[in-house]
């Protein structure tokens, strides 16, 4: 059998666990003083201090035993006040029921009681709670009870919490002193994060190492990755517009001539097969660009779905739009022309292969996520991950007619990067997109995950 794990017990910040690495030593170590103070100095004087008080009561005691009445008991017991320092009483006949009154946390008294049955070897009474000054011993002979009445101070010793007291404000202060130190060593660490993290949802925040070296040495190279790599994003930008300009131009001017030249059905064709290379350079540009430029601006998530499917329904596809707001509404930043162009990639995958989808919008606490279901034949999960990858053509398994005769939609095959621009759209913004069986409508769902 494994051992329990500790890790559900620490504290999961850096922050807290080096507190916890600090304070929990600290206090342990003021346990144990506590006690060996406690137990090897607080209660072996007090231990004898009390031997020396019931030794002088055992005189007291030997005094009343010697007399031959409880008369002469009592002059004698009060002819050793005098000597002993002590105010001592007899009282002739009486009984004595053994017992300590202490107060709950008095653990001195015990300690007192315990070495004055032990040294006297009669029953005792202890009261301590009546006079927190003095306390009062009752000691039982065979003529009556000798009373005394002795000063705390004698039997114990006085002001002992001192040293415990002086010992935890010590530490409340050293602990409170690390406590701002560790916070301004955690400080840079948390920056690094949120910095790291807003980058992975395509928000670059202002960061400037600081901290300790090693600290300091990671901010550093934080920086220049993300400078590398939005140069690296801004240079194929660059690239692929002068690219894009490149083909675009010799493209037009082949579509112009065919438009000028008579119409036959070689001239068709060839308008087709341009009007199908121009959809299939965007869509190629459009996932090697990804929107990576693009700032995140707080938009209105059901705005930007109802768009969408609008979008759609000119299409002449069947979508119903479902709005769910667990969060109270509000802008959530994004980027709203690459989520836009996700959206529309599901949707019109969506609409291919199916004749209804439906699309879900739910905005909750800490993630918004866009759903879309078909009724066509979905993808079976074995190929789930080969769709996603890009080029990737899964139009053989799922047929792009399910609407029937008469319902004009554009049906022309994709080149396989609908679902792969989806994803970099999710993964640029820190979310995910997941493909599962859809229980409603029985086609494929398609779920688009977005941290707020």
């Amino acid at each position: 059998m494994a051992p329990p794990s500790s890790k559900p017990l620490l504290p999961r910040s850096l922050f807290g666990r080096a507190l916890t690495i600090l304070l929990v030593p600290l206090v342990l170590l003021q346990l144990v003083v506590g006690l060996v103070f406690f137990q090897r100095h607080y209660l072996r004087v007090s231990h004898q201090m009390t031997r020396t008080i019931a030794h002088e009561l055992a005189f007291a005691v030997a005094e009343a035993e010697a007399a031959g009445s409880p008369e002469a008991a009592a002059a004698r017991v009060s002819a050793t006040a005098l000597p002993l320092a002590l105010r001592v009483g007899f009282v002739p006949d009486g009984r004595v029921a053994p017992g300590v009154t202490r107060a709950p946390f008095d653990f001195t008294a015990a300690t007192v009681a315990a070495t004055l049955a032990e040294e006297i070897g009669r029953p005792i009474t202890l009261d301590v709670t009546t006079d927190p000054r003095n306390a009062h011993v009752a000691i039982g002979t065979e003529h009556g009870v000798l009373e005394a009445t002795v000063p705390r101070d004698r039997l114990s010793v006085s002001n002992p919490h001192q040293l415990l007291v002086l010992m935890v404000f010590t530490s409340i202060v050293l602990a409170a002193i690390a406590v701002i130190f560790l916070r301004n060593q955690v400080r840079p660490i948390r920056a690094l994060a949120e910095a790291a993290e807003a980058f992975g949802k395509g928000r670059s925040l202002p960061f400037r190492p600081a901290g300790a070296e090693e600290v300091r040495r990671a901010g550093l190279a934080f920086v220049a990755m993300r400078s590398r790599i939005e140069r690296q994003i801004e240079q194929r930008t660059q690239m692929l517009s002068g690219v894009s300009h490149d083909l675009r131009t010799p493209l037009t001017r082949m579509k112009l001539t065919l438009a000028l030249m008579d119409e036959t059905d070689e001239t068709r064709d060839l308008m087709q097969d341009a009007d199908q290379m121009e959809r299939m350079l965007g869509e190629f540009l459009a996932f090697a660009r990804g929107d990576s430029l693009e700032e995140t601006v707080p938009a209105d998530p059901f705005a930007l779905a109802a768009g969408v499917a609008e979008n759609a329904r000119r299409t002449g596809a069947s979508v119903e739009l479902v709005q769910v707001d667990e969060n109270g509404g509000g802008p959530v930043p994004l980027r709203r022309l690459a989520v836009a162009r996700a959206l529309q990639n599901l949707v019109a995958n969506a609409a291919r292969h199916g004749s209804h989808v439906l699309l879900t919008v739910r905005s909750g606490s800490r993630w918004l996520a866009f759903v879309v279901e078909d009724d066509g034949p979905g993808i079976p999960e074995a190929e789930r991950a080969q769709a996603l990858q890009p080029f990737t053509r899964l139009d053989a398994a799922r047929p792009s007619d399910p609407a029937g005769p008469g319902v004009e939609r554009d049906r022309q095959p994709g080149v396989g990067l609908g679902l792969t621009i989806a994803l970099d759209v999710a993964r640029s913004h820190g979310g995910t997109l997941d493909l599962a069986d859809s229980p409603g409508l029985g086609g494929l769902k398609a779920t688009l995950r977005l941290p707020r």
